[in-house]
């Protein structure tokens, strides 16, 4: 029998997990599964930890999460399309949870489905190499739990370890002196740390604008945000600043590239993450810049130089949950010898085509379109539940346009899900407001939360 080894069990390893689990649930026989998971539980970015830097095990910190996080982007745009909210909860919710109702909702499917077992927790994988000869893998990982070091052989490698935990972080002149706190969005943990004192953010994309956004809510006294090509461009509230690129700072300055300065407290580099896979051997090894549509990767999850090896959610992102998923019945489908590859001057010609065509984008609505076209596609290869995937679209283009119309409101609106039809209920208590972001606390209906 094959074997196959999962390479995190966040939420594109738990998709995989599932994708198999679905299979055999239809009488098909599966190959034995092996995931390594270097942190505790799984989860992924969900799974919180205080921590940053090194972890217990002397491992770097996997997750980016920060207390307080609430989903960015309205839930009915990630909905399972095997498993609603509404079957996970038994009642409507509002369309932006916080990371631990998040949480709860994803371990929900994957505790359904039984499949924890597959996971070999606190194991940390070291090396993957491949064997031209035996056509194998080995897998070489720390067990942390049992304090021991071993290798194993595999026939198939699914890497699905994310792209959002080794941070991208750029050097200005001037850091060396400064005075005050200089960290990542990635060791970034809790707003209240900012509470009265002067924020510069660095960077104009996701991260620059929540992290913000926390700290405005938290109490921080003045916020800057700058730029490199374009501005945010939202309407800030009135102690939120965007400048033009940052040229240097001195001990308590920061200098900006259209002539004026700010004194600063602190530094957060909202400056993005890399595709860094160092226990993979070179030859296995993704090398890209975060786009829609990586080189290398055939329909986005293949490794055009050795079709044993995927890799799940490598993306720019648009679509997260169920794209994890639509990737993960495809990969399935293939180790099972339901989908057959084409030759590797193919495969290349068809990415390339691709990442091409996301070249030429230039707008939100194409890259929205683009991305939810790629998930079409794998859909329309596997027995994955098909979903009205231009009705996310529309979702996605609303929330753009709510966060224009008010960056510190928009999760205050709600949207119809795609799985059921049903209009999400209005959360009890405005996001800006709402300073427990508990399951309990979010849970709780409004009767309640008048009483406290």
């Amino acid at each position: 029998m094959n074997r196959i080894a999962i390479i995190g069990a966040g939420p594109s390893g738990m998709a995989q997990l599932r994708a198999f689990q679905s299979a055999k649930a239809k009488g098909l026989e599966i190959p034995e599964i092996v995931c390594f998971e270097k942190q505790n539980d799984w989860g992924g970015q969900w799974n919180y930890t205080w921590r940053t830097g090194i972890d217990e095990h002397g491992e770097p910190v996997h997750s980016s999460m920060y207390r307080y996080l609430w989903s960015n982007g309205p839930k009915e745009a990630l909905e399972f399309a095997d498993y609603t909210f509404d079957e996970h909860f038994k009642k409507p919710i509002a369309s932006y949870p916080p990371r631990e109702v998040l949480w709860d909702y994803i371990n929900g499917r994957a505790e359904k489905a039984n499949i924890k077992n597959l996971v070999r927790f606190n194991t940390a994988v070291q090396q993957i190499s491949y064997d031209e000869h035996s056509q194998q893998f080995t897998v070489s990982v720390e067990d942390y739990e049992n304090q021991c070091h071993y290798s194993e052989q595999f026939d198939y490698v699914v890497v699905a370890s994310g792209h959002f935990s080794t941070p991208k972080v750029p050097v200005y002149d001037g850091f060396e002196r400064f005075h005050g706190r200089i960290l990542h969005a990635h060791d970034f943990r809790d707003a209240r740390e900012f509470k009265g004192k002067n924020v510069l953010l660095i960077g104009s994309s996701y991260s620059a604008e929540d992290i913000g956004s926390q700290c405005y809510k938290y109490g921080a006294k003045q916020i800057y945000s700058c730029y490199r090509n374009k501005p945010m461009g939202f309407k800030w509230p009135r102690n939120w600043f965007e400048k033009k690129q940052l040229l240097r700072v001195d001990e308590d300055t920061a200098y900006f590239g259209d002539g004026s300065s700010a004194k600063v407290d602190a530094i957060i580099l909202c400056t993005g993450y890399l595709h860094h896979f160092p226990f993979i051997e070179d030859q296995l090894r993704l090398r890209t810049h975060n786009c829609l549509y990586p080189l290398g990767l055939y329909q986005g999850v293949v490794w055009e130089k050795n079709p044993r090896l995927f890799y799940l959610a490598m993306q720019d992102q648009w679509y997260t949950f169920n794209m994890f998923d639509a990737q993960a019945w495809y990969v399935r489908d293939i180790i099972l010898g339901k989908i057959t590859l084409p030759e590797i001057e193919e495969m290349q010609q068809h990415t390339h085509a691709l990442h091409q065509q996301e070249q030429k984008l230039t707008t939100d609505e194409q890259t929205a379109r683009f991305q939810g076209n790629y998930v079409k596609r794998l859909i329309a290869e596997t027995d994955y539940p098909s979903f009205n995937i231009d009705a996310v679209h529309d979702i996605f283009m609303q929330w753009k346009k709510h966060k224009k119309e008010n960056i510190m409101g928009f999760r205050d609106k709600t949207y119809r899900s795609v799985m059921t039809g049903k209009m999400a209920k209005v959360h009890h208590t405005p996001w800006l407001y709402a300073l427990d972001d508990s399951l309990d606390s979010y849970l709780e209906d409004a009767k309640q939360q008048e009483a406290i």
